[in-house]
């Protein structure tokens, strides 16, 4: 068999091509990422891709558009992963995912991640989730075993009882090791009331392990601490590469004892209202962000405080004097990790979309399909950015006096 590599000409259209269905599976990884630090880091080898002349050129969109023949990535596409399957366990390595918003975070994947490397070919990764889940992508996420303890007790903020819960899982499954994001979404708390309701000492911030031993983080984040490898692990950020290689079969579990509700010393008033002007930027999980396209800056003000989003603007819109210069998102503004951010009349310059790089959901609201931050965006809407938002706010409304005539 020659070894000569050759051109697919249709892998290399469908990569060009935006609107073809396999265009976004035949894109390369992310090139950037967030470290433990909140640096953001690059692969300053993958920057640009070769065009169909084999000259290299810049891609300002951050995604790979075009380049050579990737005839394994159409075999991806048209192939399933292989399916791991673990029929009798020796073993379980039990993790508890923070599920914010009901889905698996990055963090949670890392940690998923992790576990499967301490799962081996022998041990199940067991995932353990509290009440109702939006999550289908578990299989692709390295879980074997669910068990999910659904019940109001664990609704809102309700560490007793879900300690309590854990406690049940432990002392019926056994595992080898506990799992939790060390994290200020739930994970980095839960962990510790776990460990001293165990009578056991958590090892915290871990970013590393090998062998027996661990790595995490002290000193304020500038040293690093080797120990034994603990039975409880509270894992950092990029901890472990998610699993991406492997499906898994997900098969449900369930505990066998009835969880008794405890009598809680805590109780939940429910989440405090906070202004979204008063949140920086970037700790803010929601932004609604100006640009260049839009005119009617009253009504994009008025759409912002119906979404309950904190309001961000590019360059251009701080330069013309519509937003204030804190409000500035970019480069050479403010790097933002929000959750869901919403572009409206941004064109995407290069400076911007790298401030933007560590968001999960891009939402873009353009005239232009061809701008830079359509091809950014995970949801685009192309049309008037003035009517787009008068019909969201009339969606906003419309849904929110359909829930209070259920609650009536």
């Amino acid at each position: 068999m020659s070894d000569i590599i050759r051109r697919d000409p249709r892998a290399e259209w469908i990569a060009r091509n935006r609107l073809h269905p396999l265009h976004a599976a035949m894109q390369p990884v992310q090139q950037s990422w967030m470290g433990p630090n909140g640096v953001i880091r690059k692969n300053v080898h993958g920057v640009g891709f070769i065009g169909p002349n084999g000259i290299k050129r810049i891609d300002r969109s951050g995604a790979q558009q075009g380049g050579a023949a990737k005839r394994t990535a159409a075999v991806q596409v048209q192939l399933p992963l292989p399916l791991h399957q673990v029929a009798a366990p020796a073993f379980y390595i039990n993790v508890v995912p923070d599920m914010v918003g009901g889905r698996l975070s990055s963090h949670d994947r890392d940690v998923l991640g992790l576990a499967r490397q301490l799962a081996g070919n022998d041990g199940a990764v067991l995932a353990v989730v509290f009440g109702e889940h939006k999550e289908n992508a578990f299989a692709t996420a390295g879980v074997d075993r669910l068990l999910v303890l659904d019940g109001h007790e664990f609704d809102g903020y309700s560490p007793e009882q879900r300690v309590q819960g854990l406690r049940a899982v432990d002392n019926q499954f056994n595992p080898r090791h506990w799992l939790l994001p060390d994290s200020r979404s739930g994970g980095g708390e839960l962990g510790r009331r776990f460990a001293a309701s165990l009578k056991e000492r958590p090892a915290t911030r871990v970013w590393q392990i090998k062998g027996e031993s661990c790595i995490g983080r002290a000193g304020a984040g500038q040293e690093d601490l080797a120990r034994p490898l603990p039975r409880l692990i509270l894992a950092a950020v990029e901890c472990a590469d998610p699993v991406s290689e492997t499906r898994h079969e997900v098969s449900p579990v369930e505990l066998s004892t009835t969880l008794a509700r405890s009598l809680p010393r805590i109780e939940d008033l429910g989440a405090v209202a906070v202004d979204p002007a008063a949140i920086p930027m970037a700790e803010a999980e929601f932004i609604f962000s100006g640009g260049n396209g839009v005119k009617d800056w009253a009504l994009f003000h008025q759409t912002a405080a119906a979404l309950g989003a904190t309001e961000g603007a590019s360059r251009v819109a701080v330069d013309d004097g519509f937003m204030a210069r804190d409000r500035q998102v970019g480069a050479s503004g403010t790097w933002v990790t929000a959750r869901v951010y919403v572009a409206v009349g941004i064109s995407g310059a290069i400076q911007h979309l790298q401030g933007i790089g560590a968001c999960d959901k891009v939402v873009a609201i353009n005239l232009d399909p061809g701008c830079d931050m359509i091809k950014r965006a995970d949801l685009s809407v192309i049309g008037e950015s003035a009517a787009i938002l008068h019909a969201l706010i009339a969606a906003v409304e419309a849904y929110r006096n359909g829930a209070k005539r259920d609650a009536a």
